[in-house]
């Protein structure tokens, strides 16, 4: 787990919020895998519409299991491509 530091570092130039420090009750309330050892939720990923809707949820119970940054932006694209394509119809 990264320090607060670290984080603040690799988070600057994101241009997205990014979550520190989150405790159990709130790792619980979005349906997150604590790790009572460590004390911290596992990864936890949304990709949520402009209206905050959450289009895509990613869990892991362990270190492995994020994202993938390119292929996500290839979902992004498809979405906003059918959402044109409805718009145009």
């Amino acid at each position: 787990m990264d320090s607060e530091e670290k984080t603040a570092e690799v988070a600057g130039d994101l241009g997205f919020p990014v979550a520190f420090g989150m405790t159990k009750a709130q790792g619980e309330s979005m349906g997150s895998w604590w790790d009572e050892k460590r004390e911290c939720i596992q990864p936890s990923e949304f990709l949520l519409s402009k209206s905050g809707k959450v289009l895509i949820s990613v869990y892991s119970n362990g270190p492995v299991g994020r994202m993938d940054p390119e292929e996500t932006l290839t979902l992004i694209k498809y979405l906003n491509e059918q959402r044109a394509q409805a718009v145009n119809s």
